[in-house]
């Protein structure tokens, strides 16, 4: 039974998974993260699960990381600190790589390495009263372990500004450097996540998973002959896939596909 979090997976394939942790904001510790860790690893492996929502309970999504902890670790060697953050660059490894599609449903304050939590999933909708800050550094820190996925969604440019002034930004501006994909009323977060997980639901789980791996492989990589081939080799193996063929068939004769309930 975890201590932190919660997690429900609905009779459809979603499942939800809820920070537990109000009182303080949802920061997050060593428990919170290898709870996390460890309920991710378990959905990746469940058949069952379609889609993964990561929500939170409370004001805040997350104030990022617990300073009492943090005081805590700052009394260790640098070695027990480097394990530490190891802990959460295993999380963050762990959400990004999971096999299926995964929205952030985001309001209130999301701090320091709740960011990166975000900048993991898939698809991130936010409430438009969403307060977001790379605050790292007005604790004379970086964000270092979370830098890799922020960066890739904010680009350098913005996260020269961010990650130096420590400044809060709304979810408009989230939106507008490419930290959050979307930006709704408070009251229509839980009907537009609803909205689009019946889209991701809709499409086949392999396909999906697939999606994930081929981006991994493209992304800023040069187009040369050697990548034409490999993601030509993608494409048709994708189509002599029992999925791909059961999509396809669906399809043509105008009925759902087997992965749609």
């Amino acid at each position: 039974m975890a201590n932190t979090l919660t997690v429900d997976i609905d009779d459809n394939g979603t499942t939800t998974v809820t920070l537990d942790r109000p009182e303080v904001h949802n920061a997050l510790n060593g428990e919170l993260i290898g709870e996390l860790s460890a309920a991710l690893k378990a959905l990746a492996n469940n058949n069952e699960v379609r889609v993964m929502v990561l929500a939170a309970n409370g004001k805040s999504f997350s104030a990022g990381a617990d300073l009492a902890w943090m005081r805590k670790m700052a009394d260790t060697s640098e070695q027990e600190n480097y394990a530490d953050a190891m802990h959460l660059a295993g999380l963050l490894q762990v959400l990004d790589g999971l096999p299926k599609p995964t929205v952030a449903r985001i309001h209130g304050a999301v701090y320091g390495g709740a960011i990166g939590l975000v900048a993991c999933c898939d698809v991130a909708i936010a409430s438009e009263r969403a307060i977001f800050s790379l605050s790292e550094a007005k604790l004379g820190l970086i964000p270092a372990v979370i830098s890799p996925y922020v960066v890739r969604a904010i680009g350098g440019r913005a996260a020269r500004r961010y990650f130096q002034s420590a400044e809060r930004f709304n979810a408009a501006r989230a939106h507008h450097i490419g930290l959050i994909h979307e930006v709704v009323a408070t009251d229509k977060l839980d009907e537009s996540v609803a909205g689009l997980m019946d889209q991701l639901k809709a499409a086949g789980p392999d396909a999906q998973a697939a999606a994930k791996r081929l981006i991994e492989d493209v992304d800023g990589t040069r187009i040369d002959d050697a990548l034409i081939q490999i993601t030509a080799h993608m494409n048709a193996r994708m189509r002599k896939s029992p999925e791909g063929k059961e999509g396809i068939n669906a399809f043509l004769d105008k009925r759902k596909p087997a992965w749609r309930k």
